[in-house]
């Protein structure tokens, strides 16, 4: 289980999918089972259009309740995530836990109680942290979009997530500014 985590226009979707290529030709030349790639929020679901609505407009959560939104979200893929696990399959997740704690804490709520929603989902084998400057977030396409795209805001963030690498410890962290090949 890879989790890629990171801040807003960091490229995790970009080298989610980069990552999911690679390991689809190896699998291919191996008796490895095809990986899966799962992207949180997964926007299809019924919290997750609830969660699209929310980050793409001003519909008004309390900050606890779109938490826990974003944690069922999550829990709603818990059972096929385990599945691919138990047959073999490596997954990857582009988001995970670690960016609902740590945009939430950013806001604010209690840490301790930000990472508790999510205590019992599978623990990654394996998180990829994409750091980039400020001022390459605000270059890359589709910046300010949604409601968290802010500079305050993604400060906030890099800092709970500077704690969660000091506390969880063995994470990979890339500098995402460079070009898109060499991260």
């Amino acid at each position: 289980l890879i989790a890629v985590e990171g801040l807003d226009r960091s490229g995790k979707t970009t080298q989610c999918s980069h990552l999911f290529r690679s390991l689809t030709t190896l699998s291919t030349k191996t008796s490895l089972p095809s990986p899966q790639l799962l992207k949180f929020p997964d926007r299809t679901t019924t919290t997750g259009q609830l969660i699209n609505t929310y980050l793409t407009s001003s519909l008004p959560l309390a900050d606890e309740s779109i938490h826990l939104l974003f944690s069922s979200n999550r829990w709603e893929a818990r059972a096929q995530i385990l599945s691919l696990l138990e047959s073999g399959v490596t997954v990857i997740l582009d988001r995970y836990v670690y960016s609902g704690i740590a945009f939430s804490a950013a806001k604010g709520l209690d840490y301790g109680w930000c990472r508790s929603p999510d205590v019992g989902l599978p623990k990654p084998d394996l998180v990829v942290f994409l750091d980039v400057e400020e001022e390459v977030q605000k270059e890359r396409g589709g910046w300010g979009e949604e409601r968290y795209e802010t500079i305050e805001m993604q400060r906030r963030v890099r800092e709970v997530f500077r704690r969660l690498r000091e506390e969880e410890g063995g994470w990979w962290v890339v500098d995402a500014g460079k070009g898109e090949e060499e991260v």
